[in-house]
């Protein structure tokens, strides 16, 4: 059966493509969830026209993204936090204490693209990566000082 991704979905493309697909995946996974539309001559020259339109948007998406890394790469957050014996941190800093600071800065990202591994407990410099669209990452120096 002939589908043309309405969405994005890992396993099969991208939005827009033109895949065959088993008959029973389509009828009971991908048509339900709207993922999918079939595909006849009339609605393979409309996915064509939004296959183009996807990939402009695609293209602004990923300048807009390599501009916010240049941005980020030069940025450096110092967060100040209180401190116990042996420079361990009173609680620690997470994503979303970085996600507040970078917003001060006027840098707006969501904390779930920041990547820790785990959080802060200790005093010191930490390179931070921020996941954005398009498979771009940006790398920003987090520096924990004594409050």
């Amino acid at each position: 059966m002939k589908v043309i991704l309405q969405k994005d979905v890992p396993t099969l493309g991208e939005a827009g493509d033109i895949k065959e697909v088993a008959a029973g995946y389509a009828r009971n996974y991908l048509l339900p969830k709207k993922l999918v539309i079939l595909a006849d001559d009339s609605s393979q020259k409309v996915a064509l026209h939004q296959k183009k339109l996807i990939a402009v948007k695609k293209e602004k998406r990923k300048k807009a993204g390599q501009k916010l890394v240049e941005a980020l790469a030069s940025v450096e957050l110092q967060i100040g936090a209180q401190v116990g014996e042996e420079e361990k941190l009173f609680g620690s800093v997470t994503s979303m204490d970085i996600a507040k600071k970078l917003k001060e800065l006027g840098h707006e990202v969501d904390r779930r693209k920041i990547q820790l591994e785990e959080p802060i407990k200790k005093l010191g410099e930490y390179e931070v990566g921020i996941k954005l669209d398009e498979g771009l990452t940006a790398k920003v120096k987090v520096t924990v000082i004594k409050e």
